[in-house]
């Protein structure tokens, strides 16, 4: 099977050959159909990623398919079943072996382009507004990136739970995009001299910031908290961790709330189970569009990373593995 493989940190991953792999206890092997690319595969494939997998791996966090083979101990799923996975890595190949309770069944009516980019994305926002932000309804959340992976999903699921959406992105394009994802305001980040500042003391406070950028934006959202405002970490694709003061926070008992998604599955794996089943049902209720900017074959992978690194897609990247 062909397999997009990180030998070393020093030199980008390629695309080769591995034998066909056997699931061991507890796992199901799968036909991969696609692999959603995430910017937490540019920080793994420099090594600067807080999860740092033995070398070489085969590169991609999620994946959907179709099961091909159960190992032992596996009854929850079936041979020809439709799933997606969170995996860590393994993804960007043409099957896979995963933890069978890593698997979620998928709707019929899902495609698997979308399904192999909806888990991670929708999760951390789903995750991040409810259970750590506990957005309320009419109360105004301020996305940062909301063009891009998990922010576009923050902008749809902050107004799906009844918030005033306020959408910050780069450029008219994205922009649009986040306004048809359900954005009530929208704020240019290279208008103006990128004075945000003043952009976001203008909308007259706001009760939840979600950052998944990064400064220079973070320290002007900060700003524009409300007492008792909410500021979720969600990451830091701009390049630069913001540097948050304690003497804010204080005067204006703001909450600042890290998230990483992926951790629960080590310490409270039923908080993703249950985002999961609930994101699901709005998908099924057609609450949720997932948004997929760019779907390419296997052996373009490497563009579809340069295209996340570059800021060039909105949504998110999917790889194919049927060409």
């Amino acid at each position: 099977m062909r397999a997009f493989v990180l030998h070393s940190t020093d030199t980008p991953p390629s695309l080769q050959d591995l034998p066909e792999p056997q699931p061991g206890p507890g796992q199901v092997r799968l036909k991969i159909h696609a692999c959603g690319l995430n910017f937490a595969d540019l920080l793994m494939a420099r090594g600067q990623y807080q999860e740092r997998p033995a070398l070489p791996f085969t590169m991609g966090m999620e994946v959907a398919g179709t099961v091909e083979a159960l190992g032992e101990g596996v009854s929850n799923l079936q041979p020809g079943q439709r799933v997606a996975a969170f995996a860590g890595q393994g993804g960007l190949a043409e099957q896979g072996c995963f933890a069978a309770e890593a698997c979620l069944p998928i709707p019929d009516a899902m495609p698997f382009e979308q399904a192999a980019g909806f888990m991670i994305a929708y999760g951390t926002s789903h995750v991040a507004l409810g259970h750590r932000a506990r957005l309320q309804p009419g109360e105004t959340l301020l996305v940062l990136g909301a063009a891009g992976g998990v922010g576009l999903t923050a902008v749809e699921i902050g107004k799906k739970m009844g918030a005033r959406v306020v959408a910050v992105a780069r450029g008219a394009e994205k922009l649009a995009v986040a306004q048809a994802a359900g954005a009530d305001v929208l704020i240019d980040s290279e208008a103006d001299n990128g004075d945000l500042k003043s952009a976001f003391k203008a909308l007259g406070g706001v009760d939840v910031v979600y950052d998944a950028v990064g400064e220079p934006a973070a320290s002007a959202a900060l700003r524009a908290l409300r007492p008792e405002g909410r500021f979720i970490v969600i990451g830091f694709a701009g390049g630069q961790v913001p540097q948050i003061p304690a003497n804010l926070l204080l005067v204006k008992n703001i909450d600042v709330i890290g998230l990483y998604w992926g951790g629960y599955a080590a310490f409270r794996p039923q908080v993703i189970t249950r985002s999961l089943i609930e994101l699901t049902g709005w998908y099924a209720e057609g609450a949720l569009k997932p948004h997929v900017s760019h779907v390419l074959p296997l052996e373009r992978a490497a563009e579809g990373m340069e295209l996340m690194r570059s800021r060039r897609s909105t949504g998110k990247v999917v790889i194919t593995m049927n060409g």
